[in-house]
């Protein structure tokens, strides 16, 4: 089976990227949740934060300074670099 995913951003030749191969579990694995900065976003993720460490996870937040925007490429070395997995909320 065949999954299209496109990226929101304004490409205008979709790149061709390969599936990374998910995690069997969390338990012990760094879980990154980046807040867009939307309201009501952070509610979101605390609740799913509490999930997750109650799954055996360690969690790291991380906030972009503004929704309108990509995520600067500092934040998204951080958090390439520091997690196993990535959560993004998106609240409206």
């Amino acid at each position: 089976m065949t999954t299209t995913v496109l990226d929101p951003t304004g490409e205008l030749a979709p790149e061709q990227r390969e599936r990374v191969t998910r995690p069997e579990s969390l338990n012990g694995l760094t879980v990154g949740l980046l807040d867009i900065s939307k309201p009501r976003g952070d509610v979101f993720l605390n609740r799913v934060e509490e999930k997750l460490t109650g799954l055996g996870a360690t969690v790291k937040r991380f906030k972009k300074p503004t929704f309108t925007k990509p995520a600067p490429v500092d934040l998204r070395h951080e958090i390439a670099t520091s997690c196993d997995a990535v959560i993004e909320a998106l609240a409206d």
